[in-house]
Protein backbone atom coordinates (compact mmCIF):
# COMPACT_ATOMS: atom_id res chain seq x y z
CA UNK A 1 0.00 0.00 0.00
CA UNK A 2 1.22 3.66 -0.11
CA UNK A 3 0.80 5.40 2.95
CA UNK A 4 0.45 8.82 3.56
CA UNK A 5 2.34 9.54 7.10
CA UNK A 6 1.40 13.17 8.72
CA UNK A 7 4.14 14.29 10.74
CA UNK A 8 6.73 11.19 9.31
CA UNK A 9 9.39 13.11 10.98
CA UNK A 10 8.56 13.64 14.20
CA UNK A 11 9.54 10.90 17.35
CA UNK A 12 6.58 8.59 16.99
CA UNK A 13 6.09 8.71 13.34
CA UNK A 14 9.76 8.11 12.15
CA UNK A 15 10.34 5.11 14.03
CA UNK A 16 6.69 3.91 12.23
CA UNK A 17 7.73 4.84 8.94
CA UNK A 18 11.11 2.00 9.80
CA UNK A 19 8.49 -0.74 9.91
CA UNK A 20 6.14 0.32 6.99
CA UNK A 21 9.08 0.13 5.08
CA UNK A 22 10.42 -3.03 6.23
CA UNK A 23 6.55 -4.43 6.20
CA UNK A 24 6.85 -3.34 2.23
CA UNK A 25 4.86 -0.40 2.09
CA UNK A 26 5.33 2.64 -0.23
CA UNK A 27 5.45 5.80 2.50
CA UNK A 28 5.59 9.33 1.52
CA UNK A 29 6.13 11.33 4.57
CA UNK A 30 4.59 14.84 5.15
CA UNK A 31 5.59 16.95 7.69
CA UNK A 32 6.21 20.81 8.07
CA UNK A 33 10.14 20.40 9.98
CA UNK A 34 8.25 22.73 12.83
CA UNK A 35 8.94 20.46 15.83
CA UNK A 36 11.61 18.08 13.98
CA UNK A 37 14.42 17.55 11.30
CA UNK A 38 14.67 16.82 7.73
CA UNK A 39 17.75 15.27 8.70
CA UNK A 40 15.27 11.94 10.01
CA UNK A 41 14.67 10.62 6.75
CA UNK A 42 18.16 10.06 5.59
CA UNK A 43 18.64 8.52 8.81
CA UNK A 44 15.11 6.08 8.23
CA UNK A 45 16.89 5.75 4.36
CA UNK A 46 19.92 4.22 5.90
CA UNK A 47 18.06 1.77 8.79
CA UNK A 48 15.97 0.62 5.96
CA UNK A 49 18.26 0.77 2.97
CA UNK A 50 15.83 2.24 0.69
CA UNK A 51 16.88 5.34 -0.81
CA UNK A 52 14.81 9.09 -0.49
CA UNK A 53 13.55 10.90 -2.51
CA UNK A 54 11.86 14.52 -2.26
CA UNK A 55 8.75 15.32 -4.18
CA UNK A 56 4.94 14.48 -4.27
CA UNK A 57 4.84 13.63 -7.67
CA UNK A 58 6.58 10.39 -7.66
CA UNK A 59 5.98 6.71 -6.94
CA UNK A 60 8.65 6.43 -4.81
CA UNK A 61 9.02 3.85 -2.30
CA UNK A 62 10.03 6.34 0.38
CA UNK A 63 10.02 9.99 -0.31
CA UNK A 64 9.00 13.23 1.82
CA UNK A 65 7.27 16.65 0.84
CA UNK A 66 7.63 19.75 3.17
CA UNK A 67 4.06 21.00 3.59
CA UNK A 68 1.76 22.12 6.32
CA UNK A 69 -2.08 20.27 6.69
CA UNK A 70 -3.57 23.35 7.25
CA UNK A 71 -2.27 24.17 3.89
CA UNK A 72 -5.11 22.67 1.84
CA UNK A 73 -4.51 23.54 -1.56
CA UNK A 74 -0.54 21.80 -0.93
CA UNK A 75 -2.44 18.67 0.18
CA UNK A 76 -4.88 18.53 -2.66
CA UNK A 77 -1.58 18.53 -4.63
CA UNK A 78 -0.28 15.43 -3.36
CA UNK A 79 -3.34 13.83 -3.51
CA UNK A 80 -3.81 14.46 -7.43
CA UNK A 81 -0.43 12.89 -8.31
CA UNK A 82 -0.38 9.83 -6.16
CA UNK A 83 -3.04 7.12 -5.22
CA UNK A 84 -2.81 6.91 -1.46
CA UNK A 85 -4.26 4.10 -0.37
CA UNK A 86 -4.40 5.10 3.60
CA UNK A 87 -2.54 7.39 5.99
CA UNK A 88 -1.04 7.70 9.62
CA UNK A 89 -1.71 10.96 11.44
CA UNK A 90 0.65 12.00 13.73
CA UNK A 91 0.92 15.84 12.27
CA UNK A 92 0.09 18.17 15.49
CA UNK A 93 1.44 19.94 18.41
CA UNK A 94 1.94 17.70 21.53
CA UNK A 95 3.06 19.67 25.17
CA UNK A 96 0.66 19.99 27.77
CA UNK A 97 2.81 23.13 29.37
CA UNK A 98 2.70 24.98 25.85
CA UNK A 99 -1.23 24.32 24.78
CA UNK A 100 -2.32 25.96 28.14
CA UNK A 101 -0.08 28.86 27.03
CA UNK A 102 -1.11 28.69 23.63
CA UNK A 103 -4.84 27.47 23.16
CA UNK A 104 -5.23 29.02 19.42
CA UNK A 105 -2.38 27.66 18.34
CA UNK A 106 -3.57 23.77 18.95
CA UNK A 107 -6.78 24.04 18.30
CA UNK A 108 -5.49 25.57 14.72
CA UNK A 109 -3.46 22.98 14.08
CA UNK A 110 -4.48 20.15 15.56
CA UNK A 111 -7.77 20.24 15.10
CA UNK A 112 -8.30 22.98 11.64
CA UNK A 113 -5.45 21.08 9.94
CA UNK A 114 -7.07 17.62 10.84
CA UNK A 115 -10.31 18.83 9.26
CA UNK A 116 -8.42 19.70 6.23
CA UNK A 117 -7.12 16.57 5.91
CA UNK A 118 -10.35 14.56 6.29
CA UNK A 119 -11.98 16.60 3.58
CA UNK A 120 -8.84 16.26 0.99
CA UNK A 121 -8.87 12.14 2.05
CA UNK A 122 -13.10 12.46 1.29
CA UNK A 123 -12.42 14.36 -2.43
CA UNK A 124 -10.23 11.71 -3.26
CA UNK A 125 -11.91 8.50 -1.89
CA UNK A 126 -8.60 7.58 0.63
CA UNK A 127 -10.63 6.73 3.77
CA UNK A 128 -8.51 4.61 5.89
CA UNK A 129 -7.00 6.24 8.64
CA UNK A 130 -4.92 5.38 11.59
CA UNK A 131 -4.70 8.81 13.80
CA UNK A 132 -2.50 9.61 16.96
CA UNK A 133 -4.12 10.57 19.82
CA UNK A 134 -3.44 10.24 24.08
CA UNK A 135 -4.39 9.14 26.88
CA UNK A 136 -4.62 12.32 28.09
CA UNK A 137 -8.09 12.29 26.76
CA UNK A 138 -8.89 10.73 29.82
CA UNK A 139 -7.83 13.39 31.95
CA UNK A 140 -7.63 12.98 35.75
CA UNK A 141 -8.96 9.36 36.05
CA UNK A 142 -9.40 7.37 39.78
CA UNK A 143 -10.14 4.35 38.20
CA UNK A 144 -7.39 1.70 37.28
CA UNK A 145 -6.47 0.74 34.48
CA UNK A 146 -8.19 2.82 32.27
CA UNK A 147 -10.24 1.57 29.76
CA UNK A 148 -11.19 2.94 26.60
CA UNK A 149 -15.27 3.48 27.81
CA UNK A 150 -13.84 5.78 30.37
CA UNK A 151 -15.42 8.88 30.48
CA UNK A 152 -13.38 11.78 28.27
CA UNK A 153 -12.37 14.62 30.31
CA UNK A 154 -9.30 16.07 29.34
CA UNK A 155 -8.50 18.55 32.03
CA UNK A 156 -6.07 21.33 29.32
CA UNK A 157 -6.56 22.15 25.10
CA UNK A 158 -3.82 19.61 23.98
CA UNK A 159 -6.17 16.79 25.34
CA UNK A 160 -8.98 18.74 24.58
CA UNK A 161 -7.98 19.15 20.61
CA UNK A 162 -7.36 15.32 20.78
CA UNK A 163 -11.05 14.66 21.75
CA UNK A 164 -12.18 16.95 18.81
CA UNK A 165 -10.25 14.96 16.22
CA UNK A 166 -11.40 11.41 17.74
CA UNK A 167 -15.01 12.81 17.90
CA UNK A 168 -14.84 14.42 14.38
CA UNK A 169 -13.92 10.88 13.01
CA UNK A 170 -16.55 9.10 14.98
CA UNK A 171 -18.96 11.37 12.96
CA UNK A 172 -17.57 11.11 9.74
CA UNK A 173 -17.97 7.08 10.21
CA UNK A 174 -21.75 7.92 11.50
CA UNK A 175 -21.94 9.26 7.84
CA UNK A 176 -20.46 7.65 5.89
CA UNK A 177 -19.92 3.99 7.55
CA UNK A 178 -17.40 2.69 4.46
CA UNK A 179 -14.61 4.38 6.01
CA UNK A 180 -11.97 2.69 7.80
CA UNK A 181 -10.70 4.43 11.37
CA UNK A 182 -8.32 3.36 13.88
CA UNK A 183 -8.15 5.92 16.94
CA UNK A 184 -4.77 5.01 19.19
CA UNK A 185 -4.74 6.75 22.71
CA UNK A 186 -0.62 6.53 23.53
CA UNK A 187 0.29 6.31 27.08
CA UNK A 188 3.83 7.52 27.33
CA UNK A 189 6.62 6.71 24.35
CA UNK A 190 10.52 6.17 24.93
CA UNK A 191 13.04 4.67 23.80
CA UNK A 192 14.71 4.74 20.36
CA UNK A 193 15.61 2.55 16.94
CA UNK A 194 18.20 0.04 18.06
CA UNK A 195 20.32 1.49 15.56
CA UNK A 196 20.71 4.30 17.40
CA UNK A 197 20.36 7.02 14.65
CA UNK A 198 16.87 7.93 15.50
CA UNK A 199 15.33 8.88 18.92
CA UNK A 200 13.08 11.52 20.47
CA UNK A 201 14.10 15.33 19.60
CA UNK A 202 16.15 16.50 22.90
CA UNK A 203 15.49 20.20 21.93
CA UNK A 204 11.85 19.56 21.09
CA UNK A 205 8.78 20.94 23.31
CA UNK A 206 8.02 18.18 25.16
CA UNK A 207 6.83 17.37 29.24
CA UNK A 208 8.06 13.46 28.70
CA UNK A 209 10.66 12.58 31.18
CA UNK A 210 13.42 11.03 29.22
CA UNK A 211 14.70 13.71 27.55
CA UNK A 212 15.22 15.45 30.68
CA UNK A 213 17.34 12.30 32.06
CA UNK A 214 19.05 11.87 28.62
CA UNK A 215 20.23 16.00 29.07
CA UNK A 216 21.14 15.49 32.69
CA UNK A 217 23.61 12.58 31.70
CA UNK A 218 25.42 14.49 28.84
CA UNK A 219 25.80 17.24 31.31
CA UNK A 220 23.27 19.84 29.34
CA UNK A 221 21.09 20.25 32.69
CA UNK A 222 22.86 19.81 36.14
CA UNK A 223 19.67 17.90 37.63
CA UNK A 224 16.54 16.46 36.65
CA UNK A 225 13.01 17.89 38.07
CA UNK A 226 11.00 15.78 39.90
CA UNK A 227 7.68 17.36 40.38
CA UNK A 228 6.33 16.26 43.31
CA UNK A 229 6.99 13.10 45.55
CA UNK A 230 3.74 13.25 48.03
CA UNK A 231 1.81 11.80 45.34
CA UNK A 232 -0.70 8.74 46.70
CA UNK A 233 2.21 5.90 44.86
CA UNK A 234 5.07 3.57 45.87
CA UNK A 235 7.40 6.56 46.32
CA UNK A 236 5.25 9.67 46.21
CA UNK A 237 6.70 10.20 42.51
CA UNK A 238 3.65 10.35 39.50
CA UNK A 239 3.21 6.85 37.84
CA UNK A 240 2.81 6.28 34.14
CA UNK A 241 2.30 4.14 31.29
CA UNK A 242 5.67 3.62 29.46
CA UNK A 243 5.95 1.97 26.08
CA UNK A 244 8.85 1.47 24.11
CA UNK A 245 8.71 3.40 20.74
CA UNK A 246 9.15 0.14 18.45
CA UNK A 247 6.33 -1.50 20.20
CA UNK A 248 4.02 1.47 19.10
CA UNK A 249 5.20 1.59 15.46
CA UNK A 250 4.75 -2.01 15.16
CA UNK A 251 0.80 -1.85 16.73
CA UNK A 252 0.24 1.17 13.58
CA UNK A 253 1.58 -1.60 11.31
CA UNK A 254 -0.62 -4.30 12.77
CA UNK A 255 -3.84 -1.97 13.24
CA UNK A 256 -3.57 -1.01 9.51
CA UNK A 257 -3.71 -4.54 8.53
CA UNK A 258 -6.77 -4.83 10.98
CA UNK A 259 -8.44 -1.49 9.46
CA UNK A 260 -8.00 -3.25 5.40
CA UNK A 261 -10.06 -6.10 6.47
CA UNK A 262 -13.65 -4.07 6.19
CA UNK A 263 -15.35 -1.02 7.09
CA UNK A 264 -14.96 -0.22 10.77
CA UNK A 265 -13.86 2.33 13.95
CA UNK A 266 -11.64 1.25 16.23
CA UNK A 267 -10.55 2.85 19.64
CA UNK A 268 -7.99 1.50 21.45
CA UNK A 269 -5.51 1.92 23.86
CA UNK A 270 -1.72 1.63 23.57
CA UNK A 271 0.52 0.55 26.77
CA UNK A 272 2.10 -1.68 28.35
CA UNK A 273 -0.58 -2.03 31.08
CA UNK A 274 2.64 -1.14 33.43
CA UNK A 275 2.45 1.20 35.73
CA UNK A 276 6.21 2.93 36.70
CA UNK A 277 7.23 5.95 38.91
CA UNK A 278 9.57 8.55 37.72
CA UNK A 279 11.91 7.39 40.19
CA UNK A 280 11.24 3.79 38.91
CA UNK A 281 12.16 5.25 35.41
CA UNK A 282 15.70 7.06 37.13
CA UNK A 283 16.57 4.28 38.91
CA UNK A 284 16.65 1.77 36.09
CA UNK A 285 17.93 4.52 33.97
CA UNK A 286 20.90 4.51 36.39
CA UNK A 287 21.55 0.36 36.22
CA UNK A 288 22.04 0.51 32.34
CA UNK A 289 23.99 3.55 32.18
CA UNK A 290 26.31 3.32 35.22
CA UNK A 291 25.42 6.83 36.20
CA UNK A 292 24.00 8.57 39.37
CA UNK A 293 20.95 11.09 38.17
CA UNK A 294 20.93 13.99 39.84
CA UNK A 295 17.56 15.07 40.73
CA UNK A 296 15.39 17.62 43.19
CA UNK A 297 12.13 17.33 43.91
CA UNK A 298 9.94 20.47 43.20
CA UNK A 299 6.05 21.29 43.49
CA UNK A 300 3.90 19.44 41.32
CA UNK A 301 2.84 20.22 37.87
CA UNK A 302 -0.92 21.99 37.55
CA UNK A 303 -2.80 19.16 35.56
CA UNK A 304 -0.65 16.01 36.46
CA UNK A 305 -2.53 13.23 38.14
CA UNK A 306 -1.03 10.92 39.90
CA UNK A 307 -1.02 7.48 38.33
CA UNK A 308 -2.11 6.48 34.86
CA UNK A 309 -1.74 3.51 33.36
CA UNK A 310 -3.59 1.25 30.68
CA UNK A 311 -5.83 -1.55 30.35
CA UNK A 312 -4.54 -3.02 27.05
CA UNK A 313 -6.62 -6.28 26.40
CA UNK A 314 -8.53 -4.86 24.13
CA UNK A 315 -5.19 -3.80 21.73
CA UNK A 316 -4.05 -7.28 22.23
CA UNK A 317 -6.94 -8.93 21.52
CA UNK A 318 -7.97 -6.77 18.46
CA UNK A 319 -4.50 -6.84 16.85
CA UNK A 320 -3.03 -10.30 18.49
CA UNK A 321 -0.38 -7.83 19.65
CA UNK A 322 2.28 -7.74 23.26
CA UNK A 323 4.77 -4.98 23.80
CA UNK A 324 8.06 -7.09 23.27
CA UNK A 325 10.26 -4.71 25.32
CA UNK A 326 10.59 -3.98 28.89
CA UNK A 327 11.64 -1.17 31.03
CA UNK A 328 15.22 -1.91 30.70
CA UNK A 329 15.33 -2.26 27.36
CA UNK A 330 13.24 1.34 26.78
CA UNK A 331 16.61 2.71 29.15
CA UNK A 332 18.67 1.30 27.10
CA UNK A 333 18.03 2.38 23.61
CA UNK A 334 17.05 5.89 25.42
CA UNK A 335 20.88 5.97 26.00
CA UNK A 336 22.56 4.20 22.95
CA UNK A 337 20.69 6.86 20.92
CA UNK A 338 22.37 9.50 23.70
CA UNK A 339 26.11 8.20 22.79
CA UNK A 340 25.49 7.62 19.50
CA UNK A 341 24.04 11.28 18.65
CA UNK A 342 26.86 13.00 21.08
CA UNK A 343 29.48 10.65 18.72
Amino acid sequence: MKILVTGGTGYIGSHTCINLLESGHKVLVLDNLSNSKRNALNKISKIVNIKLNDGEDKDDTFSFVQADIRDKESLEKIFARQKIDAVIHFAGLKSVNESIEKPVEYYDNNVIGSINLFEVMKKFNCKTIVFSSSATVYGDSDVMPIKENFPLLPINPYGKSKVAVEELLLNIFKSDPSWRVGILRYFNPIGAHKSGLIGENLNSITNNLMPYILKVAAGQLNKLSVFGDDYDTHDGTGVRDYIHVMDLALGHSKLLDVLMRKSQIITMNFGTGIGYSVLDIVNTFNKISNMEIAYTIVNRRPGDVAICYADTSHSKLKLEWEPQYTLEDMCKDSWNYMLKKNN
